[in-house]
């Protein structure tokens, strides 16, 4: 198969000598001058680990409010914690297992520091409910980039906005050459989590080494997850589609333009072919963060913000970074059989932009058969503008000016019966939400199904990210938000009670950073969106991406 390239986010620093004690309960941290070492001292008496300590860093100066300092956009303080947290509220008692947080947490690699919110170092956050209590932890991934970065004192790998400066023109064509290899392209697995069939957890990115297996309880890295096949290629979907019984994800092929979609089954390391898209536009094939499917088919999105090579060697960020727009090649829609692996629909849509797709159903007439797809995303009115909106200083400005791009339910209705033409309207008025919506869940039953609810996050205007959770109600086109003032949530996650016969019957946890540079687990009911119980982290923590949910055995 021809070889393909990719990209992906960023890497840490070097630990001190001495190490802090930990036990799993919330405490302050106090200075044993006696001992040489920090202390976290904490209410339960508990058994205490030992851990190096990292120093307190910040990216940059941090957003100020008139209380305090917003957490989200400044690195986290140490390397990893663990403890018990204190929880305001009821928590479900039927609440347990772990909620995982994958994300970009270190943005500085001493006084060098990163440009994009992408290009942090992947922190790893555990939430653990039972009984009504809240264990937590959170930890960095080490992925060779974080580990090459820690010991060298600089950037060592090619992350989405940054590039290793070469000392010389021999490095230079020597990590170039690198690059097409793939050598030089980061494995900091800091964009989603997710477990698979058989029960092992990953922390991924877009680039293919960037696949990371973790240990869920203790959040420790098992190591890099080998792919056994031989479909090549350096970079992948971010988001493949898990469930219990195969994992489905999109190889974007950069030499011969066209997608890859691919099945590995639970305890196995092999993706086999399903069968392959090419691109109907040029000259290369869009982005796939993320794509849907439905029962029987996978829908491949072609969208007009392109992979681009040259901008890949580029040694400074272009100002779409690693991609190029190109609305004159067009934008499609591609259907494939899940059993054949046919492509049984390709359509033109207007021009779109979307990071993160909500789901995917079938529509059928009176007598079954299967007459259109209906695929929803969180669409950004075409505007490529909120990839740079994502630079850290946009982030921790504090202007109060209303710069985020305007954002929707984007709903694509794709017929199978031949007709050339999609359609892509709003699935409801974008005002119910602030015109923000991304980061998004539903409840895993319905994947690929008719559904009627979604989770994201939405916007209360003026604001330069989005700032609220929002409940998307697709039948009675209504929103319920929550929002807390100065707060940045992230990405609110849906987790079905046991036993629950509605869709709505559950709960949904996001970890948010609030303004006065604390942090905490908030649990709303999913039906009211009312906040049950929220859980105080000792000290906030950076914003995160994608979580998942780890079941107690």
């Amino acid at each position: 198969m021809a070889s393909m390239l990719s990209f992906s986010p960023p890497p840490l620093m070097k630990p001190m000598v001495s190490p802090v004690l930990l036990s799993p309960s919330v405490g302050s941290i106090h200075l044993d001058k006696k001992l040489g070492h920090s202390v976290i001292r904490h209410v339960a008496t508990e058994p205490r680990v030992t851990v190096p300590v990292i120093p307190p860093i910040e990216t940059a100066r941090p957003v100020s409010t008139s209380k305090g300092k917003i957490s989200a956009w400044t690195s986290v303080r140490q390397e990893r914690w663990a403890g018990e947290l204190a929880v305001e509220g009821k928590i479900p008692l039927w609440l347990d297992g772990t909620y995982l947080r994958n994300g970009p947490g270190l943005w500085n690699i001493d006084q060098h520091h990163f440009r994009h919110l992408f290009d942090g170092y992947a922190t790893l956050v555990r939430a653990s409910f039972k009984n009504g209590r809240v264990s937590a932890g959170h930890r960095q991934v080490e992925s060779d980039a974080y580990k090459a970065a820690r010991k060298n004192r600089r950037l060592s790998y090619r992350e989405f906005s940054e590039t290793p400066k070469p000392k010389n023109f021999v490095s230079f064509v020597g990590e170039l050459a690198n690059l097409f290899t793939g050598s030089s392209l980061t494995d900091n697995a800091n964009t989603g989590v997710i477990q698979l069939g058989d029960g092992r957890v990953l922390c991924l990115t877009e680039t293919t080494k960037g696949s990371i297996q973790i240990d869920p309880n203790t959040l420790d890295t098992i190591g890099r997850f080998q792919y056994s096949d031989n479909l090549g290629g350096f970079i992948h979907s971010a988001h493949p589609i898990v469930t219990d019984s195969e994992f489905l994800t999109l190889l974007p092929d950069l030499v011969r333009p066209g997608y890859i979609v691919a099945r590995m089954e639970p305890g196995r390391n092999e993706r086999k072919i399903v069968g392959r898209v090419n691109c109907r536009g040029g000259p290369a094939p869009g982005w796939v963060h993320s794509f849907p499917v439905t029962e029987n088919y996978v829908i491949v999105p072609e969208m007009p913000l392109r992979y681009c090579v040259r901008n890949l060697l580029q040694a400074e960020p272009t100002p779409l970074y690693k991609f190029e727009w190109h609305p004159e090649s067009g934008s499609y829609m591609h259907v494939m059989c899940k059993a054949s692996g046919k492509v049984v629909a390709s359509v033109e849509v207007p021009p779109f932009v979307t990071f993160h797709f909500i789901n995917a159903y079938e529509e059928k007439d009176k007598q079954g058969r299967v007459t259109a797809i209906i695929a929803d995303c969180c669409e950004h009115n075409g505007d490529t503008s909120i990839l740079d909106l994502l630079r850290l200083n946009n982030l921790r400005s504090s202007t109060g000016l209303d710069v985020l791009p305007d954002a929707r339910v984007g709903r694509f209705r794709i017929p199978l019966d031949g007709y050339p033409i999609g359609e892509l309207d709003a699935a409801l008025d974008p005002e119910e939400h602030g015109r923000g919506m991304d980061m998004c869940s539903i409840n895993p039953a319905y994947l690929g199904k008719k559904y009627r609810y979604a989770y994201a996050c939405g916007a209360r205007r003026p604001c330069n990210f989005p700032n609220t959770l929002t409940k998307i109600d697709l039948v009675t086109k209504r929103a319920k938000n929550w929002h807390e003032d100065g707060a940045v949530p992230s990405e609110p996650f849906f987790v079905a009670r046991p036993g629950a016969t509605k869709e709505d019957d559950g709960v949904v946890i996001s970890i948010v950073s609030d303004k006065h540079g604390g942090g905490y687990a908030l649990v709303l009911d999913a039906s009211s969106f009312k906040e049950l119980a929220r859980a105080k982290f000792p000290y906030g923590l950076p914003y995160g991406l994608h979580g998942c949910w780890v079941p107690r055995n």
